[in-house]
């Protein structure tokens, strides 16, 4: 950089010092990390009650006062899946070494029409059981409109 002083031209080392710049970004980042609103993207309802929580982001639709009295619950156990609904359980067991989720799926379905306000399902798994396990359950009842899900994983009864 050359600089015109009026008696000739001279040349200046001139070094600009960005550590004071990078020391307040560093500050800055800190801040708003800190004070950042964390967004919750997608959550698994983890309940150990008959019903979980609802998220606010669900439709709240109007029951019958019966249909929130009877429970509805999907024990995962290593060799079969059994749906209890009022006093009567139901005993799907694995057809060729998988879980037989189309005859899970018709119960579902029978249940839908029985109660067509119902909601809510309850899961739950034993600690053997895998996640692709839980899920495939978990699909299978939101597919036949049981969307409220909820998991516990105290184990099977």
């Amino acid at each position: 950089m050359h600089i015109d002083d009026g008696k000739g031209s001279r040349s200046a080392n001139m070094d600009i010092n960005i550590v004071p710049v990078i020391d307040l970004m560093s500050v800055l980042i800190v801040f708003l990390l800190i004070t950042a609103v964390w967004n919750q993207i997608s959550m698994i309802q983890l309940a150990t009650s008959i019903y979980g929580k609802k998220s606010d982001d669900q439709q709240v639709q109007e029951k019958k006062p019966d249909d929130l009295q009877i429970p509805l619950r999907l024990d995962i156990k290593l060799d079969s899946y059994v749906l209890v609904f009022r006093d009567k359980s139901t005993l799907i067991s694995n057809a060729n070494g998988d879980y037989d989720t189309k005859t899970l799926s018709e119960e579902l379905r029978r249940v839908k029409e029985a109660f067509p306000n119902k909601t809510d399902i309850v899961i739950s798994v034993e600690d053997e059981i895998t996640y692709g396990s839980l899920v495939k359950g978990m699909d299978v009842a939101i597919t036949e409109k049981f969307p409220q899900v909820s998991i516990s994983t105290g184990g099977a009864e």
